[in-house]
């Protein structure tokens, strides 16, 4: 475990910042804060791209993509727009104004591609409207960052684990957000994949902030056999 939280102090140029305050998501300041400083750090130690998979209407994609900007790199982000069970009629993080009543499902990329025009990124930015696990078998290796923040059920979470880790460079930075030790705080996948990382001796903590971990990818082969 890192030896103490990760403290941060705004980042964001004003005109982001303050779009940051009204884009629909689940990250709070100090999350987002931490995302973009790790994110930078990882794109300046090695400047090729960065992954992000679920952006939902484009919050954590605001501090992802403002890192690329600065570094002269991308953000290639991930998500197929519908929505995950948790956002679903019924569920706590569910958003009316986000459900189509029609396609019975929720839709995000309307949001998003607002966030996008709005925020001046898109040219750092490669939106990718896919399934995840899909569109890893597209995307290469060599990653400074990627950050997993998608389906939050179990074989979701692990295939994203599974199928995007293999692309972190040696070096390179691992976010997982929601990470909550306390099963009564959250649900229990995102916590589980980043125990299996660190179990794995594939990756080493560097930091945390609320719910997100940031961890290093030590090991040029990568453990799976603990899942």
């Amino acid at each position: 475990m890192a030896d103490q939280d990760f403290v941060a102090g705004s980042i964001l140029p004003s005109n982001l910042k303050e779009l940051s305050l009204y884009v629909r998501g689940f990250m709070p300041v100090a999350e987002g804060e931490a995302l973009g400083s790790f994110a930078l750090e990882a794109l300046r130690t090695r400047p090729s791209f960065s992954i992000e998979i679920g952006s939902y209407c484009g919050l954590s994609t605001i501090y992802l993509g403002w890192a690329a900007a600065v570094t002269g790199t991308t953000l290639v982000s991930v998500d197929h727009h519908i929505g995950s069970v948790e956002n679903g009629p019924g569920w706590e993080h569910h958003d009316q104004l986000l459900y189509d009543p029609i396609g019975h499902s929720i839709d995000t990329l309307y949001r998003f591609r607002r966030t996008l025009a709005v925020s001046g990124l898109k040219d750092h930015i490669v939106a990718v409207v896919s399934d995840s696990v899909v569109a890893s078998r597209v995307l290469s290796n060599g990653a400074a960052f990627v950050f997993i923040d998608g389906g939050h059920g179990r074989e979701v979470a692990f295939a994203d684990y599974w199928n995007y880790a293999p692309k972190i460079a040696h070096d390179g930075m691992l976010a997982i957000h929601d990470v909550f030790e306390d099963p009564a705080q959250g649900g229990r996948p995102p916590y589980e994949i980043y125990d299996v990382a660190i179990s794995s001796g594939s990756f080493v903590e560097l930091a945390k902030e609320g719910s997100l971990r940031i961890l290093k990818r030590t090991n040029s082969e990568l453990n799976f056999s603990a899942l």
